[in-house]
């Protein structure tokens, strides 16, 4: 319960990635449980601001953050007039420090001292206390000084019912799925596909179907392309097919996701699906899916010591280990393990 009186607005400040904003999601929830009615507005990506349409109690604001200066303006534009109780701003990167200023607000609330790079210092005047080292744990300490205890984790995603319909006619009956989304926005994060090949084949030895997924990008058709080269079992191919909407829905009635870390990792977990996550380059405590990490393979201790010559104990919060073959390190009979003992776990 909260014990300090509810702001009378409030600006949240994430523009991306869609991990992150589904991670923000959390966190609005949880100023909605303690201060129902509270104005929030938002300050989002163009895909963010899509993927989350429709969130109740939220107003968006969309920043174009390839837009430079121009972007800046527009920003300032649409929030012409207005001042903030409270800004929270949950993103480190210069660039939403500067779009920040662009946000008139009292409170300017910021990430702890320990996590501060690029600058964050100079756009905020209040710090979250440290603490919480997964990114959903963190974005929570956002709370704390507003006086809000964090509940239980809530993201109940909007997802309408055409998209629902859209899924459940790909994806007939009961049989299980496995969904697979090999690649992120990071090149470096993705496995060979060759591997995804293989883990997909004893997945449809298994029973399974099994179902690509991907944007629209030439890496994610020759991606796709190529696990099904590699493949000996069919599968279905949507990727490039779907809007962000249609795969939350399929992401919901996929029986397991078997993607490296990644926004649909993320939006899978929110959506009540176990992930199959494959980590080296990123720290799966970190940055894995959050509800339920048994099912991941993590090597990002062997990948900081192997190309970076140090435990990752010794990195700063939030390093990236993006060397190629890192990926490597994660073998196919780690995944086909975690997917044997997944199916065990669910009776599938």
């Amino acid at each position: 319960m909260p014990v300090k009186p509810a702001p009378r607005s409030l600006c949240l400040l994430r523009l991306s990635a869609l991990g992150d904003a589904v991670h923000a999601v959390a966190l609005v929830r949880d100023l909605q449980q303690a201060w129902p009615g509270l104005p929030i507005t938002w300050v989002i990506g163009k895909g963010e601001a899509k993927l989350l349409e429709g969130l109740e109690g939220v107003e968006f604001v969309v920043f174009d953050k390839k837009a430079g200066f121009a972007g800046w303006r527009a920003l300032r534009r649409a929030l012409a007039g207005r001042r903030f109780d409270v800004l929270l701003n949950l993103q480190l990167a210069l660039r939403a420090g500067l779009a920040s200023t662009a946000i008139r607000a009292g409170r300017r609330i910021g990430f702890d001292r320990g996590r501060s790079k690029e600058g964050h210092g100079l756009f905020i005047n209040e710090r979250i206390p440290a603490g919480g080292h997964h990114v959903q744990d963190a974005f929570r300490q956002f709370l704390l000084p507003l006086g809000v205890t964090p509940g239980p984790v809530a993201w109940r995603l909007p997802v309408p019912a055409d998209a629902h319909a859209w899924a459940a006619e790909k994806l007939p009956g009961e049989q299980p799925t496995l969904l697979v989304s090999p690649c992120s926005s990071h090149p470096l994060r993705n496995w060979r596909p060759e591997r995804y090949a293989a883990v997909a084949d004893h997945a449809a030895s298994r029973g399974w179907r099994v179902l690509l997924c991907g944007g629209r990008s030439a890496l994610e058709r020759d991606t796709a392309d190529a696990i099904l080269a590699a493949m000996k079992a069919p599968a279905l191919d949507l990727v490039g097919q779907d809007t962000l909407k249609q795969l939350l829905a399929l992401l919901g009635r996929a029986s397991a996701v078997l993607t490296p870390d990644s926004g649909p990792a993320h939006m899978a977990n929110a959506m009540g699906t176990p992930v199959l996550g494959l980590h080296a380059c990123t720290d799966a405590e970190r940055s894995g899916p959050y509800s339920d990490r048994r099912w991941t393979v993590n090597h990002y201790d062997a990948a900081a010591r192997q190309f970076l010559g140090k435990p990752a104990s010794a990195l700063p919060w939030g390093k990236r280990v993006e060397f190629p073959g890192v990926m490597d390190l994660v073998q196919v009979h780690e995944v086909v393990g975690r997917f044997e003992a997944l199916c065990a776990a669910r009776g599938l």
